[in-house]
């Protein structure tokens, strides 16, 4: 792959990466420790990831336990929980916070899986624009007389394949997490 064109392709990878992150953070039914990533606990001033601060873990299917290694930070994991979006109520023993995922209903699953394809519609509109960066620049580069037209021809038709592989990718992810999501 030509040099010029690495910037684009990983410009497009970091699209993928950013729509990965999304996906994880959208609960499937079964309790996935990532719904967690995005919320910060405050510990001594900090926002801190709630990773950083207890282990958590998935005792069973549609179950994450929570617990702390200080047992003061317990009152602070359940308010973050509670004000999150996450919409699930969390209970705790003193030392242990508890969160159980509901059984997702029909409708839920497929509001689910439209946003999925949402998500998955935005990473493509930004592979696009990548792509139409990556154009503009070939086109400036054309104006000097340092290349041929043939040669920008041909880095125009690598990006337009390295699009076409990113979208690819998009769409697989789309169709893998749908299916996760619709699986009762």
């Amino acid at each position: 792959m030509d040099d010029r064109l690495k910037v684009y392709e990983n410009k497009m990878q970091k699209t993928m990466n950013n729509l990965g992150d999304e996906y994880n953070g959208i609960r499937a039914g079964r309790a996935n420790p990532h719904v967690l990533d995005k919320l910060r606990v405050d510990y001594y001033g900090t926002p801190t990831p709630i990773q950083q601060v207890a282990n958590v873990n998935v005792p069973e299917p549609r179950m994450i336990q929570i617990q702390p290694w200080e047992p003061s930070m317990v009152k602070a994991i359940e308010k973050a929980i509670q004000t999150s979006d996450l919409g699930i109520n969390p209970t705790n023993d003193g030392k242990l916070i508890r969160l159980v995922f509901p059984e997702l209903t029909e409708e839920r699953r497929k509001e689910l899986a439209k946003d999925v394809k949402k998500k998955g519609e935005n990473a493509k509109v930004a592979i696009r624009n990548i792509r139409r960066d990556g154009n503009d620049a070939l086109k400036k580069l054309s104006k000097g007389d340092d290349i041929s037209e043939d040669e920008i021809h041909d880095l125009e038709n690598e990006l337009q394949k390295l699009t076409d592989k990113y979208i690819a990718n998009v769409d697989k992810a789309v169709e893998e997490k749908s299916r996760e999501i619709l699986t009762v």
